[in-house]
């Protein structure tokens, strides 16, 4: 059985977090993190209805711009949406011990959502030149279900993993999510799965260990 690994703070806040003072936070501890003041972090949240802007976004792909308050991010990635119902793990961890590479680390977020989502029955999948994982639905069709945006700073992480749990799928339409437009978004609800945030947040923690407590194998 897998288990989250020690050493690691895990910490969820019950209600939802404003962005900016996420990112904020976030800062201070990679900061602390890379001084050896503070253990690594995962921490578990939601935010508010709102969409974020990564490094890559045009502003094109903001169809809507005031359907939503946007947050400009020094993640990577384009436009993407946060809200309620949507489970997002922000990873403040330690590359200098983690084999220091970059994909590597994006590949392992990868896979331990994978890994959640077959604790529901899902089989969540890559696709080459598209970070995040997906379904394909039985008509051929493919949809996202969990969107991935890091960050790295002197070889600590933050940013991270927005898994969808039951969140609005309709605020999706204001933008170009991922700045993927010929593909779906998708949810554990929209699939049918009834999880609640509770049973996927127990699936992240016995998952982690099995994916990070070794030094990383990852395809070339």
């Amino acid at each position: 059985m897998g288990m989250a690994l020690p050493g690691i703070e895990w910490r969820t806040s019950e209600t939802p977090v404003d962005y900016p003072p996420a990112v904020a936070e976030m800062e201070e501890r990679v900061t602390a993190i890379r001084a050896g003041t503070a253990a690594e972090l995962v921490w578990l949240l939601e935010h508010p209805a709102l969409y974020t802007a990564g490094t890559s976004a045009r502003a094109e792909e903001l169809i809507e711009p005031g359907r939503l308050p946007v947050f400009r991010t020094g993640r990577g990635g384009r436009y993407t949406y946060h809200g309620p119902g949507q489970r997002v793990i922000y990873l403040m961890l330690d590359l200098r011990w983690r084999g220091q590479d970059v994909r590597c680390y994006v590949h392992q977020l990868e896979e331990w959502i994978i890994r959640v989502l077959a604790h529901f029955g899902i089989n969540g999948e890559r696709r080459d030149g598209r970070v995040g994982i997906w379904v394909a639905h039985p008509s051929g069709n493919e949809a996202k279900i969990a969107a991935v945006g890091v960050r790295v700073r002197q070889w600590v992480t933050y940013h991270g993993v927005a898994l969808n749990i039951d969140p609005e799928l309709e605020n999706y339409r204001g933008i170009v999510p991922c700045g993927i437009s010929d593909h779906g978004v998708t949810s554990l609800a929209a699939l049918g799965i009834r999880a609640t945030m509770q049973n996927v947040d127990t699936a992240l923690r016995s998952t982690f260990g099995e994916v990070f407590a070794i030094a990383p194998t990852c395809r070339s």
